[in-house]
């Protein structure tokens, strides 16, 4: 099984973005689906988190802009970035976290924020 993000790329400050990450194969029992994300130079940090309840986290620099959905369905979970800062330029990755304690990274997607 794996995980491909997609929907990275250039954009402006201001400008949104949406990014989808999907599994390759069949995963059951999701629990978090997540957004991590690291800029060059730093650690790797949660960006978002969403549960298969629906309930969701925010690191507090992404809140209000930034909105986590899944499609439990489909595997697949997404996040809308709007109001897109230079600071959130970095390399962005999901990740699935399932009950049992096994989890999935995808390879990550390149979001680079600049005029």
């Amino acid at each position: 099984v794996q995980l491909q993000a997609s929907g990275g790329g250039l954009v402006q400050p201001g400008g949104s973005l949406r990014l989808s990450c999907a599994a390759s194969g069949s995963i059951s029992s999701i629990y978090y689906m997540g957004w991590y994300r690291q800029a060059p130079g730093k650690q790797r940090e949660l960006v978002a988190r969403i549960t298969s309840g629906g309930n969701t986290y925010y690191t507090d620099s992404v809140k209000g802009r930034f909105t986590i959905s899944r499609d439990n369905a489909k595997n697949t979970v997404y996040l809308q970035m709007n109001s897109l800062k230079s600071e959130d330029t970095a390399v962005y990755y999901c990740k699935f976290d399932r009950y049992n304690g096994i989890d999935y990274w995808g390879k990550g997607t390149q979001v680079t924020v600049s005029s």
